[in-house]
């Protein structure tokens, strides 16, 4: 009788799990993944304005180097933008971001005529028309010098393939830039060695990127300079600014081929490098190396029935969130893993990541990584050991070391939902002693630990009269740390009064609502909330909104705030009129309008704010009240008309992945709202269907055969056949694989996920 029951079941489960084996499109996609990305999304941005504020970075996924065309000045955090007209270099880069800068910077450039080397005067025009960027492969004709250039990487290292007319006078410079620099040419072995010290911070004194440039044919000549000094047939200069010249004789056609390679430890490990790396290969063997890896990983997630713009906007969104964090270690010729320390400037082994910023990062790139890459996440959370051991802290802007930069202990999200997810491979109690360390007190820079600790631990909030800048967001920020840290104390079995300790902060959310405005405030120390008190004032209390953005920075507790705000009906409208309010400001705490509350003003959405990430949760919070059609809405409406793969293509900052992970997301039907839980919080999924391939060798099929613009809605979801009730899956049924399918609609389905027992995961439940 049993079997009888479920042989549907089993039957339909049989052929569906035939799926991943068909495609409408046959066996195999007409497409590599890496060939729909477009690495200029999001470079036509300026700091009054950001559409992405990224660079077309040419990299190996998570590479120690990316590289970059160079149009803003040395030092300019907006290395590239999409207007200008002139490319005067291009630069090796770690910069995660205009704002945090770069650091380790160094370029090449190849010129005609004149022995140039200033940056205004080596520059040349250049058209998009003429210019292709791959994340494997970029090149641009440098209409003044009538040369084209090419670049392809490794992961520490990468070839440079110049093309040059019939000159007698054409060179390659390589620019060593500011902040301390040195070059030395090595005519007999075609060959330029020296180091750059550039960077905006968090790098002990003897921090240096050694670097080898080998190239393919004889200097004819060579010039070196220092400040605007120009020596010829001088091989070495080192100072504040330095570089070297070469010159060649070329006829029309000539490729001249330059395998560079840098090091955080040495010189010698810097040609190791090189030689590992690139070796005899030539350019062509590289570039296809690396677009080989690209679609590897890209290809992880194969997307099919959108259209060729939303399949081009996922997989640019997919590549950028597999740039950072970088991965900082290096092989020494034992085959050993080692690394230059950001922390203490000492070479040792083992893994370090760097370049991201956790404020941005903890909402949905890492549990990104946590559900396709576990072990790469497994290696990150060794680097967070690392980064423990070496600096006594855990970072929350790491570029490459400590930076003062955001607010937060939002490190403690991360371990925590990698381990409950069931990540090994690291020493976890390192890091939760790490974890509690930061709950105590401040570390060198103000981002580190939690500014303002000794008031939270005492009043449960951080007051906003005592000097302690943005003291409402970090007090949310706070909170839902603790119930990380609860959630964690309770899996590796710490005492019960511990795990109690962090669970009782975790409410501590409710002591920065005002119950009267039904909005989160600033709170004095003596227990009056401020005043005046002006909900649409961005900054002072909060950190990059205002209060309607921060008043749902309750990941842990939505249920609980729902309740604050008088229930769940007066929840709904508050979360309707985030949209319905005009998008009024006060930009007051700045003393200008910053671009975040630009990016706002046009967007036509209210005051929902999507180009920064404090709200970026927020339309998933209608499944925690019983109306999730309205998140169904709100999430297509934010994925057709805020993204698109074009150079203006994001709404905002991208920040390190976040932004892009939002979309990602998004596009497959679900959010991880709040990480350390192991939920992910339905959606809309955006194509008919997308194959996900997990690292334990299974397969999760999504499909939604009636997708479409207005299909929008979801009737019904079911998984391997059965109905699933829930406004959420959890982490271990998508590691199962199977099937997930969609039933979508025009209409919204009124009766489904209205219940409270169909709600994610909060620590209250509605009375």
């Amino acid at each position: 009788m049993k079997l009888q029951k479920f042989f549907p079941v089993i039957i339909y489960s049989a052929i569906q799990l035939l799926i991943p084996a068909c495609s409408e499109y046959g066996n195999k996609p007409p497409f590599e993944p890496a060939d729909k990305v477009n690495t200029l999304m999001g470079t036509d941005s300026d700091y009054r304005l950001s559409h992405g504020n990224t660079y077309p970075a040419v990299g190996m996924p998570w590479g120690m180097n990316s590289w970059t065309p160079q149009t803003g000045r040395m030092g300019n955090g907006w290395a590239y933008t999409y207007d200008a007209t002139k490319i005067n270099g291009i630069k090796q880069t770690h910069q995660p971001s205009p704002w945090i800068n770069d650091y380790a910077a160094f370029a090449l450039m190849a010129v005609t005529g004149r022995e140039v080397y200033r940056e205004e005067e080596r520059a040349s025009w250049f058209s998009h028309k003429a210019e292709i960027a791959k994340p494997y492969y970029y090149s641009v004709y440098l209409a003044d010098h009538d040369v084209t250039a090419e670049v392809t990487p490794t992961r520490r290292a990468a070839i440079f393939r110049f093309t040059f007319p019939e000159s007698d006078s054409s060179f390659i410079v390589l620019d060593a830039f500011n902040m301390g620099s040195a070059v030395n040419i090595i005519p007999g072995e075609r060959k330029i060695t020296g180091y750059c010290r550039n960077n905006r911070g968090g790098v002990p004194e003897n921090f240096h990127n050694y670097f080898v440039a080998v190239f393919d044919r004889d200097f004819d000549s060579f010039s070196v300079w220092h400040g605007d000094t120009l020596e010829k047939g001088i091989s070495s200069a080192d100072g504040r600014h330095t570089g070297a010249v070469v010159r060649f004789r070329t006829k029309r056609g000539d490729k001249i081929s330059v395998r560079v390679a840098s090091s955080f430890i040495s010189p010698q490990q810097a040609l190791l490098n090189l030689e590992r790396e690139t070796g005899e290969k030539d350019f062509e063997t590289v570039k296809n190396e690396c677009r080989d890896e690209w679609n590897r990983q890209l290809g992880r997630i194969l997307v099919e029935g959108g259209s060729d713009d939303q399949i081009r906007t996922f997989y640019s969104c997919l590549y950028r969130m597999l740039l950072f964090p970088r991965d900082l270690h290096e092989v020494n010729s034992k085959g050993e893993k080692i690394h230059y320390s950001p922390y203490n400037g000492q070479v040792l082994p083992g893994e370090m990541f760097t370049d991201n910023g956790f404020w941005d990062t903890f909402r949905a790139q890492f549990p990104f990584l946590t559900l396709l890459y576990p072990g790469l996440n497994s290696r990150i959370m060794n680097g967070l050991v690392n980064t423990y051991l070496e600096s006594g802290w855990l970072p929350e802007w790491a570029s490459p070391g400590h930076r003062d930069c955001m607010i937060g202990s939002n490190s403690a999200s991360i371990i925590a939902d990698s381990y409950l997810k069931g990540i090994r491979g690291y020493d976890i109690e390192t890091l939760y002693e790490a974890v509690i360390k930061n709950t105590l007190g401040n570390g060198p820079v103000s981002s580190v630990g939690r500014l303002g600790a000794e008031y939270y631990n005492r009043l449960g909030y951080v007051p906003y009269n005592v000097g302690i800048r943005e003291s409402t967001a970090r007090t949310l920020e706070y909170a839902y740390a603790d119930f990380c840290i609860s959630r964690l104390a309770r899996e590796l079995g710490k005492p019960e009064n511990e795990v109690k300790l962090y669970e009782a902060r975790a409410m501590n959310y409710k002591n920065v609502f005002d119950t009267g405005r039904k909005l989160m405030r600033g709170r004095n120390d003596d227990g009056s909330f401020q005043s005046p008190f002006n909900p649409f004032k961005w900054g002072d209390a909060f950190t990059e909104g205002n209060s309607w953005h921060y008043t749902w920075s309750v990941f842990q507790d939505i249920a609980g705030l729902a309740e604050m705000m008088g229930g769940r009906e007066d929840f709904i409208a508050r979360l309707d009129s985030v949209f319905e309010v005009p998008p009024v400001f006060d930009y007051s705490y700045y003393g200008q309008v910053i671009h975040e509350i630009r990016e706002m003003q046009i967007m036509n959405m209210g005051n929902y704010a999507h180009g920064n990430q404090p709200i970026q949760h927020m339309i998933y919070l209608y499944n925690y009240a019983g109306e999730p059609w309205k998140a169904q809405m709100r999430v297509r409406q934010v994925m057709d008309k805020l993204y698109n793969y074009t150079p203006d293509g994001y709404c905002g900052d991208e920040d390190n992945g976040q932004t892009s992970a939002w979309y990602v997301f998004s596009a497959l039907g679900f959010y991880p709202v709040t990480p350390g839980t192991g939920q992910y919080v339905f959606g809309s999924p955006l194509f008919r269907k997308a194959v996900l391939e997990f690292e334990n060798g299974r397969k999760l099929v999504i499909t939604a055969p009636g997708n479409s613009g207005e299909n929008i809605y979801v009737r019904k979801v079911r998984l391997n056949g059965k109905a699933l009730k829930n406004n959420y899956i959890t982490h271990q049924d998508l590691q199962k694989g199977g099937i997930l399918t969609f039933r979508m609609d025009s209409d919204p389905n009124l009766k489904r996920g209205t219940a409270a027992e169909s709600f994610p995961f909060s620590m209250s439940k509605y009375r």
